[in-house]
């Protein structure tokens, strides 16, 4: 019996490298309380889209769909131009790349910052992208320990798409700099 309850021990605690994640893994990592404010957040800068577009400020080819995915999760590539989804895979989809991206800026940020910064933060890698963030003024700042108004400034910066000031992304920054120095 004690050498059952062993190998049942080791194949629990080594599941994670032995079978592949499922969703409830990628998710359960955000607190209900988290996964709210950051769906209401980003997916209200998102919304929803059925049906994959491209999204000008995307380069030729980047297709969008539900809740700014740009990758197929069900298929395992890139979303392409004639790919359809319903609002539940497209909430599903949400939160595998919310966790990502959280747990992305969980990994680069080096100072303690609260559940508000992480919201902004994690809203700024979702929309540009982890590099985006790991590359960054704003985030060698953050680590440097500056002061969190001028940190907080460097959203500012990030509202440009080919040298454009893109309304929409002026907006979002102003309501994640204001959501990070809250």
């Amino acid at each position: 019996m004690a050498i059952i309850v062993t190998i049942v021990a080791i194949v629990v605690m080594f599941r994670r490298q032995l079978f592949p994640k499922t969703f409830n893994d990628e998710v359960d990592m955000l607190t209900d309380n988290f996964k709210a404010k950051i769906f209401n957040l980003i997916s209200g800068f998102e919304g929803y889209a059925s049906h994959a577009y491209h999204d000008k400020i995307d380069p030729p080819g980047v297709y969008t769909i539900g809740f700014g995915s740009i990758y197929n999760w069900d298929e395992n590539r890139a979303v392409q131009q004639r790919d359809v989804i319903n609002k539940d895979t497209a909430v599903r989809w949400f939160f595998i790349e919310a966790n990502q991206k959280v747990s992305a800026v969980q990994s680069l940020v080096k100072v303690p910052i609260n559940d508000n910064q992480l919201l902004a933060l994690s809203s700024f890698a979702y929309n540009l992208g982890t590099g985006a963030l790991q590359g960054s003024t704003l985030l060698r700042l953050l680590n440097q320990g500056i002061s969190k108004q001028i940190v907080a400034n460097e959203f500012d910066k990030w509202a440009y798409s080919n040298g454009k000031k893109i309304p929409g992304l002026v907006k979002r920054r102003s309501q994640e700099k204001a959501l990070f120095l809250s």
